[in-house]
């Protein structure tokens, strides 16, 4: 009887298995799609501009040797993208402020519009002055260790009506962060905002109540803020405001002041940036505070700057790899890159997009998930400044003529902002050839966005790639390709 209840039993089991649904991914087929691309090259009049005739697939199994392709597989997901911004300094503000309405309007729909502009949805500012301020300046009055004076006025004349400006045009998917350059001088050891120095023990818990005063008032103006990094260079002793922590400093500061201050005032969901600087010690960095759970458990991701590591040839991607793999819960975020000794005659200067378009597309590739640039806005001589280390930005406002200049920096760092969608997932994007760079996105609507940077000197015929169907893709020499399919 047993045998017979027990045949019964794996005879019903297999029967309901049998019938229960089983889904299989459908792979992604580039068959009877068309291609439609966007084009910048150097020394040409294309901007952004869009192919009259459309590409479509064909057939090609076993492409020959001789062959230049780019290989793109939407089956193989990686991370999910946030955002493409720039910083919205006390420069940059006062700027736009000196500029016509006509030219304002103009200015905040090519930066923030993803019709009339490139789309960007990350916005960074500075928490008390940097250099890139006409003078130093902090929120509280000088000895104040309680705070009672913190007033955030001085952000109220420029910079807080142009962050508004930009968060009403982005929208729902805006991302606004904050980075502070330097406390008050009274706070650090050298009683001086510039010339790096640190924080002094004694004013940890103080500085870690600023963070808190801070973005609830910027919020009490109507500013959301998403995000934060501890510190600026915190390895960089400039000669502007800047502040000194060693990893072990920042670990401690962070799990036991910044963290739960911030979350005993209810700003506990704010995403907690480490590092802020260079990918050359990044490695460094993050294992001294990841390694202690206790610090860990308040990181959300690591920020990363260029500068110090372009060479001209290995700006050290690499490095942002090895730490996607050490810690891949982890968020990878490139917090700031500019041009830097500025020079006028250089504005329209092709290396200078060339270097955005390569840095953006290999820390993409090594696991980056939202890209941040520098200034959005300076004037013709690349400041204000107050430490005269001026720079450039892909967008300068001449206060003699009234007029915008659009840098080729502009026009490459949109052919990634302006077709990538947040929520977008990364995939496999391959170039057969070193003189194409190239990375892929599958937007949330199922379209891939495909971008290709040629760094030759040579005009380039590639086949796009998808399985066993390709389209017969050319690009000019010096130039960066969009391709939506």
């Amino acid at each position: 009887m047993r045998r017979i209840v027990l045949s019964l039993f794996l005879c019903s089991t297999i029967v309901a298995f049998s019938q229960k649904k089983t889904t299989t991914p459908v792979a992604y087929s580039a068959k009877n799609k068309s291609v439609t691309i966007y084009a910048t090259a150097d020394s040409t009049n294309l901007k952004l501009s869009k192919s009259e005739s459309l590409l479509s697939f064909s057939e090609m199994k076993q492409p020959l040797e001789t062959q230049v392709c780019v290989f793109v597989n939407p089956d193989k997901k990686f991370q999910t993208f946030l955002g493409i911004g720039g910083a919205i300094t006390d420069a940059s503000a006062e700027i736009y402020a000196k500029l016509s309405a006509d030219k304002q309007k103009e200015f905040i729909d090519a930066y923030f519009s993803k019709d009339k502009g490139i789309g960007y949805n990350v916005v960074r500012t500075n928490m008390n002055s940097c250099d890139f301020s006409s003078g130093s300046y902090t929120y509280v009055e000088e000895g104040d260790k309680v705070l009672k004076t913190f007033s955030i006025e001085v952000d109220k004349k420029y910079k807080i009506p142009l962050i508004k400006k930009a968060m009403e045009t982005i929208g729902k998917n805006a991302n606004f962060y904050i980075s502070p350059w330097s406390p008050p001088a009274f706070m650090k050891d050298n009683n001086n905002m510039l010339l790096g120095g640190k924080l002094l023990p004694e004013f940890y818990q103080s500085w870690a109540n600023y963070y808190v005063k801070y973005i609830n008032a910027v919020q009490k103006e109507g500013l959301p803020v998403w995000g934060l990094t501890i510190q600026n260079e915190p390895m960089a002793r400039q000669r502007w405001e800047s502040c000194i922590y060693t990893a072990e400093e920042e670990r401690d500061f962070l799990k036991n002041y910044l963290g739960p201050t911030l979350a005993k005032a209810g700003l506990g969901d704010k995403k907690i940036t480490v590092w802020d600087h260079n990918r050359d010690l990044i490695a460094q960095r993050v294992n001294t505070i990841l390694s202690d759970p206790a610090a860990s458990k308040y990181v959300w991701g690591i920020g990363f700057h260029w500068y110090e590591t372009w060479n001209g040839s290995n700006q050290m991607f690499e490095n942002i790899g090895m730490v996607n793999e050490m810690y891949p819960s982890k968020n990878l975020i490139f917090t700031e890159g500019c041009i830097e000794k500025f020079d006028s005659k250089k504005y329209q200067l092709w290396a200078n997009g060339e270097r955005y378009g390569k840095s953006m597309i290999n820390d993409f590739n090594n696991g980056t998930v939202a890209w941040t640039d520098w200034n959005i806005l300076l004037d013709q001589n690349g400041g204000p400044n107050h430490q005269q280390n001026f720079c450039f930005s892909p967008i300068h406002g001449d206060t003699n003529t009234g007029e915008l200049i659009y840098t080729p920096s502009y026009y490459v760092i949109g052919h990634f902002s302006k077709f990538i969608n947040k929520g977008a997932k990364r995939i496999s994007s391959v170039a057969s050839r070193s003189q194409l760079l190239t990375t892929s996105f599958l937007n949330p609507d199922g379209k891939v966005v495909t971008v290709v940077l040629n760094q030759s000197n040579q005009k380039i015929m590639y086949n796009l790639c998808i399985g066993t169907n390709a389209t017969e893709v050319t690009i000019l020499p010096h130039s960066i390709q969009t391709l939506i399919y």
